[in-house]
């Protein structure tokens, strides 16, 4: 991914929090021809490994995870909101319009996982995602129900080897135009945008935050 040093987000906390919040992904890999992609939802362990490791399941009928075999790298994209930027919002004219973004390569090589690491995977899955739908109590599968149905998809994990993060927010832009975009975007009725702008403000933040607790030498 071409990433400008403008854009380019190495904090890991961060990647990994867009990665959680946004984790309906696109898995692509290469089958020596011509590349596949799978979207998936996926699961981050940060506790496994440098960079973490992402869990998911394919059907068994789709062909991607028989690549899986063949040990070669795979790239899963994490997408965030995304908006429109208009000419018009900046102070200084005349000026390009542009498109503001958030999004996460991760690569690492994909290792199929056995029954149990397919089992609990499918547990994990349902657990993670009905807390943010259901009530306390949770919604909970017959394990012998699960394990029926389990035949029929294959689970997999890769260990991140290499994180890019691009998080195209304006940067480049003097203060004055980004509190103009910024305002412009929650103005919008788009739900994006206005997601867009809180990644804005949260980027000016943690940009403060470091110039505050890293002051250029004294002359």
């Amino acid at each position: 991914m071409y990433v400008p040093a403008w854009f380019r987000e190495e904090n890991l906390t961060v990647l990994h929090n867009l990665m959680r919040q946004y984790s309906f992904a696109t898995l692509v890999t290469f089958d020596g021809s011509r590349p596949f992609a799978s979207h998936l939802p996926f699961l981050l362990d940060t506790e496994q490994g440098e960079y973490g490791t992402l869990r998911a399941h394919l059907a068994r009928a789709n062909p991607q995870w028989q690549q899986f075999q063949e040990g070669q790298e795979a790239l899963v994209i994490f997408e965030g909101p995304h908006a429109y930027i208009s000419p018009s919002w900046y102070e200084k004219q005349p000026s390009v319009p542009t498109w503001n973004y958030v999004v996460v390569h991760a690569y690492g090589v994909p290792r199929l996982l056995d029954e149990n690491g397919l089992l609990k995977l499918l547990f994990d899955l349902t657990a993670t995602f009905e807390a943010a739908v259901s009530s306390a109590t949770g919604y909970h599968l017959p394990e012998d129900y699960v394990r029926k149905q389990a035949q029929h998809i294959v689970g997999f994990e890769i260990p991140i080897t290499r994180l890019e993060g691009k998080f195209k927010l304006s940067q480049n832009r003097s203060p004055q135009d980004v509190e103009r975009v910024i305002a412009a975007l929650r103005d919008a009725e788009n739900s994006q945008y206005r997601a867009i702008a809180d990644w804005m403000r949260a980027a000016q933040i943690r940009t403060a935050s470091a110039e505050e607790s890293d002051p250029p030498a004294r002359k």
